[in-house]
Protein backbone atom coordinates (compact mmCIF):
# COMPACT_ATOMS: atom_id res chain seq x y z
CA UNK A 1 0.00 0.00 0.00
CA UNK A 2 2.76 2.41 0.98
CA UNK A 3 4.76 1.48 -2.10
CA UNK A 4 1.79 2.19 -4.37
CA UNK A 5 1.21 5.59 -2.78
CA UNK A 6 4.90 6.40 -3.10
CA UNK A 7 4.99 5.50 -6.81
CA UNK A 8 1.79 7.48 -7.41
CA UNK A 9 3.25 10.49 -5.63
CA UNK A 10 6.47 10.17 -7.64
CA UNK A 11 4.53 10.11 -10.91
CA UNK A 12 2.50 13.16 -9.94
CA UNK A 13 5.68 15.01 -8.96
CA UNK A 14 7.34 14.13 -12.27
CA UNK A 15 4.35 15.36 -14.25
CA UNK A 16 4.25 18.56 -12.24
CA UNK A 17 7.95 19.21 -12.88
CA UNK A 18 7.59 18.48 -16.59
CA UNK A 19 4.61 20.84 -16.86
CA UNK A 20 6.45 23.53 -14.92
CA UNK A 21 9.64 23.14 -17.01
CA UNK A 22 7.75 23.47 -20.30
CA UNK A 23 6.34 26.79 -19.12
CA UNK A 24 9.84 28.25 -18.86
CA UNK A 25 10.99 30.16 -21.98
CA UNK A 26 14.15 28.87 -23.63
CA UNK A 27 16.98 31.39 -23.74
CA UNK A 28 20.75 31.44 -23.34
CA UNK A 29 20.52 34.64 -21.32
CA UNK A 30 18.38 35.30 -18.28
CA UNK A 31 17.86 38.17 -15.87
CA UNK A 32 16.53 37.12 -12.48
CA UNK A 33 13.64 39.22 -11.23
CA UNK A 34 10.97 38.84 -8.59
CA UNK A 35 8.85 37.06 -11.22
CA UNK A 36 11.24 34.11 -11.61
CA UNK A 37 12.86 33.95 -8.14
CA UNK A 38 11.11 31.89 -5.47
CA UNK A 39 11.68 31.79 -1.72
CA UNK A 40 10.74 29.34 1.00
CA UNK A 41 11.99 28.66 4.56
CA UNK A 42 14.56 25.93 5.01
CA UNK A 43 14.44 23.31 7.77
CA UNK A 44 16.59 25.64 9.87
CA UNK A 45 14.10 28.41 9.20
CA UNK A 46 11.19 26.32 10.43
CA UNK A 47 13.15 25.42 13.58
CA UNK A 48 13.90 29.10 14.15
CA UNK A 49 10.20 29.91 13.78
CA UNK A 50 9.31 27.22 16.32
CA UNK A 51 11.94 28.52 18.71
CA UNK A 52 10.64 32.07 18.40
CA UNK A 53 7.12 30.85 19.07
CA UNK A 54 8.23 29.07 22.25
CA UNK A 55 10.18 32.14 23.37
CA UNK A 56 7.18 34.37 22.74
CA UNK A 57 4.78 32.15 24.69
CA UNK A 58 7.24 31.85 27.57
CA UNK A 59 7.81 35.60 27.62
CA UNK A 60 4.07 36.26 27.71
CA UNK A 61 3.42 33.72 30.47
CA UNK A 62 6.27 34.85 32.69
CA UNK A 63 6.35 38.53 31.63
CA UNK A 64 10.03 38.36 30.70
CA UNK A 65 11.21 41.60 29.16
CA UNK A 66 14.51 40.01 28.21
CA UNK A 67 12.55 37.24 26.49
CA UNK A 68 10.59 39.81 24.48
CA UNK A 69 13.81 41.53 23.49
CA UNK A 70 15.46 38.31 22.36
CA UNK A 71 12.35 37.14 20.49
CA UNK A 72 11.83 40.35 18.55
CA UNK A 73 15.56 40.70 17.90
CA UNK A 74 15.72 37.25 16.32
CA UNK A 75 12.47 37.80 14.43
CA UNK A 76 13.74 41.08 13.05
CA UNK A 77 16.97 39.44 11.93
CA UNK A 78 15.01 36.72 10.16
CA UNK A 79 12.85 39.30 8.36
CA UNK A 80 15.92 41.23 7.21
CA UNK A 81 17.48 37.99 5.99
CA UNK A 82 14.47 37.46 3.71
CA UNK A 83 15.20 40.71 1.93
CA UNK A 84 18.96 40.03 1.71
CA UNK A 85 18.47 36.46 0.55
CA UNK A 86 16.04 37.40 -2.22
CA UNK A 87 18.21 40.36 -3.24
CA UNK A 88 21.20 38.06 -3.72
CA UNK A 89 19.61 36.53 -6.81
CA UNK A 90 17.29 39.35 -7.87
CA UNK A 91 18.86 41.40 -10.67
CA UNK A 92 21.55 38.83 -11.47
CA UNK A 93 22.24 38.42 -15.21
CA UNK A 94 23.11 34.98 -16.57
CA UNK A 95 24.64 33.92 -19.87
CA UNK A 96 25.41 30.42 -21.08
CA UNK A 97 28.44 30.09 -23.37
CA UNK A 98 28.03 27.82 -26.38
CA UNK A 99 29.04 24.35 -25.16
CA UNK A 100 31.76 22.46 -27.02
CA UNK A 101 30.97 19.15 -28.77
CA UNK A 102 31.61 16.04 -26.74
CA UNK A 103 31.87 12.31 -27.27
CA UNK A 104 29.18 9.99 -25.98
CA UNK A 105 30.19 8.61 -22.59
CA UNK A 106 32.01 11.76 -21.49
CA UNK A 107 30.52 14.59 -19.51
CA UNK A 108 29.60 17.72 -21.46
CA UNK A 109 30.91 20.92 -19.88
CA UNK A 110 28.72 24.00 -19.49
CA UNK A 111 30.10 27.43 -18.70
CA UNK A 112 27.75 29.95 -17.11
CA UNK A 113 28.66 33.61 -16.68
CA UNK A 114 27.01 35.51 -13.81
CA UNK A 115 27.07 39.29 -13.97
CA UNK A 116 26.00 41.76 -11.31
CA UNK A 117 25.24 45.39 -12.14
CA UNK A 118 24.92 46.46 -8.51
CA UNK A 119 27.80 47.71 -6.37
CA UNK A 120 27.36 45.14 -3.59
CA UNK A 121 28.91 41.68 -3.64
CA UNK A 122 26.55 38.72 -4.01
CA UNK A 123 27.68 35.87 -1.76
CA UNK A 124 26.99 32.15 -1.75
CA UNK A 125 25.34 31.52 -5.14
CA UNK A 126 25.11 27.91 -6.29
CA UNK A 127 24.43 26.70 -9.83
CA UNK A 128 23.71 23.10 -10.83
CA UNK A 129 21.96 20.96 -13.38
CA UNK A 130 18.44 20.36 -12.14
CA UNK A 131 18.15 17.04 -10.38
CA UNK A 132 21.89 16.72 -9.69
CA UNK A 133 23.30 15.79 -6.32
CA UNK A 134 24.49 18.33 -3.76
CA UNK A 135 28.13 17.45 -4.49
CA UNK A 136 27.70 18.66 -8.07
CA UNK A 137 26.68 22.21 -7.14
CA UNK A 138 29.11 24.93 -8.26
CA UNK A 139 29.41 27.74 -5.72
CA UNK A 140 30.62 31.25 -6.41
CA UNK A 141 30.54 34.85 -5.23
CA UNK A 142 29.76 37.56 -7.76
CA UNK A 143 31.69 40.82 -7.21
CA UNK A 144 29.94 44.17 -7.35
CA UNK A 145 29.62 45.43 -10.95
CA UNK A 146 31.59 42.39 -12.02
CA UNK A 147 31.24 38.85 -13.31
CA UNK A 148 31.98 35.33 -12.18
CA UNK A 149 32.17 32.12 -14.16
CA UNK A 150 31.06 28.67 -13.04
CA UNK A 151 31.49 25.40 -14.89
CA UNK A 152 28.96 22.59 -14.76
CA UNK A 153 28.67 19.28 -16.53
CA UNK A 154 26.06 16.72 -17.43
CA UNK A 155 26.07 13.25 -18.94
CA UNK A 156 24.50 13.03 -22.44
CA UNK A 157 22.53 9.84 -22.93
CA UNK A 158 22.66 9.58 -26.73
CA UNK A 159 24.57 10.91 -29.72
CA UNK A 160 23.40 13.78 -31.91
CA UNK A 161 22.21 17.21 -30.91
CA UNK A 162 21.33 17.27 -27.22
CA UNK A 163 19.35 19.98 -25.47
CA UNK A 164 21.09 21.48 -22.47
CA UNK A 165 19.16 20.42 -19.35
CA UNK A 166 17.40 22.87 -17.09
CA UNK A 167 19.72 24.67 -14.67
CA UNK A 168 18.96 25.68 -11.13
CA UNK A 169 20.34 28.59 -9.10
CA UNK A 170 20.09 28.82 -5.34
CA UNK A 171 21.32 30.83 -2.38
CA UNK A 172 20.76 30.66 1.37
CA UNK A 173 22.76 33.73 2.22
CA UNK A 174 23.01 35.14 4.89
CA UNK A 175 21.47 33.03 7.69
CA UNK A 176 20.47 29.84 5.91
CA UNK A 177 16.91 30.17 7.19
CA UNK A 178 15.45 30.88 3.74
CA UNK A 179 16.19 29.37 0.36
CA UNK A 180 15.85 31.44 -2.83
CA UNK A 181 16.00 29.58 -6.11
CA UNK A 182 15.34 30.04 -9.80
CA UNK A 183 15.06 27.71 -12.78
CA UNK A 184 16.67 28.40 -16.14
CA UNK A 185 15.94 26.56 -19.38
CA UNK A 186 18.78 27.29 -21.87
CA UNK A 187 18.20 27.14 -25.61
CA UNK A 188 21.71 25.95 -26.50
CA UNK A 189 22.36 22.44 -27.79
CA UNK A 190 25.38 20.19 -27.49
CA UNK A 191 26.67 18.09 -30.37
CA UNK A 192 27.44 14.60 -29.05
CA UNK A 193 29.72 12.48 -31.22
CA UNK A 194 29.60 8.66 -31.20
CA UNK A 195 31.72 6.97 -28.58
CA UNK A 196 35.10 6.10 -30.19
CA UNK A 197 35.92 2.39 -30.18
CA UNK A 198 38.70 1.47 -27.75
CA UNK A 199 40.99 -0.09 -28.79
CA UNK A 200 40.33 0.54 -32.45
CA UNK A 201 41.82 -1.59 -35.27
CA UNK A 202 44.36 -0.02 -37.65
CA UNK A 203 43.17 2.25 -40.42
CA UNK A 204 41.98 0.56 -43.63
CA UNK A 205 44.21 0.38 -46.67
CA UNK A 206 44.40 3.62 -48.60
CA UNK A 207 43.20 3.70 -52.18
CA UNK A 208 45.56 5.14 -54.79
CA UNK A 209 43.83 7.75 -56.91
CA UNK A 210 44.72 10.00 -59.77
CA UNK A 211 43.33 13.48 -59.92
CA UNK A 212 42.31 14.81 -63.30
CA UNK A 213 44.24 18.04 -63.12
CA UNK A 214 47.36 16.32 -61.98
CA UNK A 215 47.47 13.30 -64.20
CA UNK A 216 50.89 12.17 -65.27
CA UNK A 217 52.15 13.93 -68.31
CA UNK A 218 55.24 13.59 -70.52
CA UNK A 219 56.32 16.43 -72.66
CA UNK A 220 59.62 16.99 -74.42
CA UNK A 221 61.11 13.82 -73.03
CA UNK A 222 60.73 15.06 -69.46
CA UNK A 223 58.20 13.25 -67.29
CA UNK A 224 56.44 14.82 -64.42
CA UNK A 225 53.41 13.78 -62.46
CA UNK A 226 51.29 16.92 -62.56
CA UNK A 227 51.31 20.67 -62.78
CA UNK A 228 49.65 23.45 -60.94
CA UNK A 229 49.81 27.23 -60.85
CA UNK A 230 53.04 28.67 -59.51
CA UNK A 231 52.90 29.58 -55.85
CA UNK A 232 55.12 32.15 -54.25
CA UNK A 233 57.99 30.32 -52.54
CA UNK A 234 58.05 27.32 -54.86
CA UNK A 235 61.66 26.12 -55.54
CA UNK A 236 62.94 26.99 -59.01
CA UNK A 237 63.62 23.34 -59.77
CA UNK A 238 59.87 22.68 -59.66
CA UNK A 239 59.08 25.30 -62.28
CA UNK A 240 58.27 23.86 -65.71
CA UNK A 241 60.60 26.14 -67.70
CA UNK A 242 59.62 24.86 -71.15
CA UNK A 243 56.01 25.66 -70.47
CA UNK A 244 57.05 28.96 -68.94
CA UNK A 245 59.06 29.85 -72.07
CA UNK A 246 56.07 29.14 -74.29
CA UNK A 247 53.88 31.23 -72.01
CA UNK A 248 56.30 34.14 -72.11
CA UNK A 249 56.53 33.88 -75.88
CA UNK A 250 52.78 34.24 -76.17
CA UNK A 251 52.77 37.19 -73.79
CA UNK A 252 51.37 35.20 -70.89
CA UNK A 253 53.54 35.45 -67.77
CA UNK A 254 51.81 32.64 -65.90
CA UNK A 255 54.17 30.02 -64.45
CA UNK A 256 53.37 26.45 -63.49
CA UNK A 257 55.10 24.08 -61.06
CA UNK A 258 55.34 20.33 -60.89
CA UNK A 259 53.02 18.80 -58.31
CA UNK A 260 53.84 15.14 -57.99
CA UNK A 261 52.53 14.90 -54.46
CA UNK A 262 49.06 16.07 -55.32
CA UNK A 263 48.71 13.79 -58.32
CA UNK A 264 49.64 10.64 -56.43
CA UNK A 265 47.83 11.38 -53.25
CA UNK A 266 46.68 8.27 -51.47
CA UNK A 267 42.97 8.43 -50.84
CA UNK A 268 42.04 7.02 -47.44
CA UNK A 269 38.35 6.27 -47.33
CA UNK A 270 36.59 5.44 -44.07
CA UNK A 271 33.64 3.46 -45.35
CA UNK A 272 30.56 2.69 -43.27
CA UNK A 273 30.16 -0.62 -45.10
CA UNK A 274 33.79 -1.68 -44.69
CA UNK A 275 34.05 -1.64 -40.92
CA UNK A 276 33.45 -5.38 -40.63
CA UNK A 277 30.75 -4.85 -37.98
CA UNK A 278 27.03 -5.50 -38.04
CA UNK A 279 25.56 -3.20 -35.39
CA UNK A 280 25.03 0.39 -36.61
CA UNK A 281 26.26 1.98 -33.38
CA UNK A 282 29.38 -0.18 -33.39
CA UNK A 283 30.11 0.89 -36.96
CA UNK A 284 29.82 4.55 -36.01
CA UNK A 285 32.08 4.03 -33.00
CA UNK A 286 34.74 2.43 -35.18
CA UNK A 287 34.49 5.18 -37.79
CA UNK A 288 34.80 7.81 -35.05
CA UNK A 289 37.95 6.12 -33.77
CA UNK A 290 39.35 5.97 -37.33
CA UNK A 291 38.62 9.66 -37.88
CA UNK A 292 40.56 10.54 -34.74
CA UNK A 293 43.40 8.22 -35.72
CA UNK A 294 43.67 9.64 -39.24
CA UNK A 295 43.55 13.18 -37.88
CA UNK A 296 46.41 12.45 -35.50
CA UNK A 297 48.49 11.06 -38.39
CA UNK A 298 47.79 14.15 -40.48
CA UNK A 299 46.72 12.21 -43.58
CA UNK A 300 43.89 13.03 -45.95
CA UNK A 301 40.82 10.92 -45.40
CA UNK A 302 37.27 10.78 -46.65
CA UNK A 303 34.10 9.45 -45.10
CA UNK A 304 31.43 7.34 -46.73
CA UNK A 305 28.09 6.99 -45.00
CA UNK A 306 24.75 5.76 -46.32
CA UNK A 307 23.50 8.59 -48.50
CA UNK A 308 26.41 10.86 -47.74
CA UNK A 309 30.05 11.15 -48.77
CA UNK A 310 32.67 13.61 -47.54
CA UNK A 311 35.65 14.06 -49.85
CA UNK A 312 39.17 13.42 -48.52
CA UNK A 313 40.74 16.32 -46.69
CA UNK A 314 42.47 17.02 -43.41
CA UNK A 315 42.53 19.56 -40.61
CA UNK A 316 40.35 20.44 -37.61
CA UNK A 317 37.42 21.66 -39.74
CA UNK A 318 37.36 18.42 -41.74
CA UNK A 319 37.61 16.35 -38.55
CA UNK A 320 34.67 18.22 -37.03
CA UNK A 321 32.62 17.84 -40.20
CA UNK A 322 33.18 14.08 -40.26
CA UNK A 323 32.37 13.66 -36.57
CA UNK A 324 29.18 15.71 -36.93
CA UNK A 325 28.13 13.55 -39.88
CA UNK A 326 28.65 10.48 -37.71
CA UNK A 327 26.72 12.04 -34.84
CA UNK A 328 23.72 12.91 -37.02
CA UNK A 329 23.65 9.80 -39.19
Amino acid sequence: MFGRLHSHWTAVTRRWRRWWTLRLPQSDTLTLTQRNCYILPTASGWMLALTLLVLLVASINFQLNLGYLLTFLLAGSAIVSVHLCHGTLRGLQLRLLQPEPQFLGARAALQVQLHSATASVRYGIAVAVRGSQAAQWAWTDVPGQGSAMVELSFQPTRRGLQTVPTLRLETRYPLGTFRVWALWRPAAQVMVYPRPETPAPPLPQAEAQQTGAGAAQARGGVEFDGVRAYRRGDPLRLVVWKKAARSLATGNADLVSRDAQQSRRQGLWLDHGATGLQQPEERLSRLAAWVLQADRLGVDYGLRLPGQQIAPDHGPAHRRRCLEALALS
